[in-house]
């Protein structure tokens, strides 16, 4: 592809590079100019346009952008038509995106001209939320990138979103003389829609006292009715072998991560009984506001 001042006698079919405009003539960036378009501006005054001109091998964004979308390997999500050398990726249904970031960068490397952006590994998305884009930088690309790009694509899946599934949750809070009902009362609201958005809902709440000797048939109780179980602590985990984690232990079954390298959230507990996962919250998992905590819930 030729790029910069173009003469009008040699504009016809050249893109243009900016908005041109002369007399009554307006004309858009990305135009490609017909030879009506090239008389008028030249009874305008024009003399030359900047616009780029296409090699016989070159391919022109849209079918380009277009090119690399259908190239790349994904489930539970839909492509834009392409527009302005861009195609844009949507999720078909709300769930948690991840992302070979080692074939995307791959890709990324091939030329400057091709660009694939995601969202985040492992973020979560809506329904409809924009996931990924294709954008091709120039006015066309030589047909040789985007057989290499295609190349290295090929049989390598390169992003999903993994649809949410509907858990029953049992919720447990463990209590202290110093901790208020009305901070218990908003954690459950606040657990409640944290869960609404993946279609899960919680089946029943139980308080008892923040021992270890309350809590372990607290837990084995709720893992019975429940695919998934909370427990909140009125007091944080400090230790491998501080309350929540040792009635994991004590109810029968282990504990796979005390502590999570991650702020807000550090203080997460991860077990699992009968199978069925068992998460201690940390403290900041009674605000809304995001925190490591809705990573591993998700």
């Amino acid at each position: 592809m030729k790029f910069g001042p173009v003469p009008l006698d040699d504009a016809e079919g050249a893109i243009l590079a900016h908005a041109t405009s002369g007399g009554d003539v307006r004309l858009r960036k990305s135009h490609r100019l017909t030879g009506s378009d090239v008389q008028a501006l030249r009874a305008a005054g024009l003399t030359e346009v900047i616009a780029a001109v296409l090699e016989p091998d070159d391919v022109a964004e849209d079918e380009a952008a277009g090119r690399v979308a259908a190239a790349l390997g994904y489930t539970g999500i839909s492509p834009k038509p392409p527009g302005t050398g861009r195609v844009n990726l949507h999720a078909g249904v709300a769930g948690v995106f991840t992302v070979d970031k080692a074939l995307i960068d791959a890709l990324n490397r091939i030329d400057p001209a091709v660009t694939i952006a995601t969202v985040s590994d492992h973020a979560t998305v809506e329904a409809g939320q924009m996931v990924a884009t294709v954008k091709i930088i120039p006015f066309a690309v030589p047909a040789k990138v985007l057989d290499a790009v295609e190349q290295v694509a090929k049989g390598r899946p390169a992003f999903h979103v993994h649809p949410f599934a509907p858990r029953s949750v049992g919720l447990i809070q463990t209590v202290l003389p110093t901790l208020k009902a009305s901070v218990l009362d908003k954690t459950a609201r606040v657990t409640a829609q944290r869960l609404a958005r993946s279609g899960s809902h919680i089946i029943g709440e139980e308080r008892v006292a923040h021992r270890e000797e309350a809590l372990e048939p607290a837990i084995a109780a709720m893992t019975a009715r429940a695919d998934m179980v909370l427990v909140f602590g009125a007091s944080a985990m400090c230790d491998a072998n501080d309350v929540i984690p040792a009635a994991i232990r004590a109810a029968g079954d282990e504990v796979l991560a005390a502590g999570m390298p991650v702020d807000p959230g550090n203080l997460l507990v991860l077990g699992r009984l009968g199978g069925k996962p068992v998460l201690g919250a940390p403290g900041c998992a009674r605000s809304p506001k995001e925190n490591g905590f809705d990573w591993v819930l998700d």
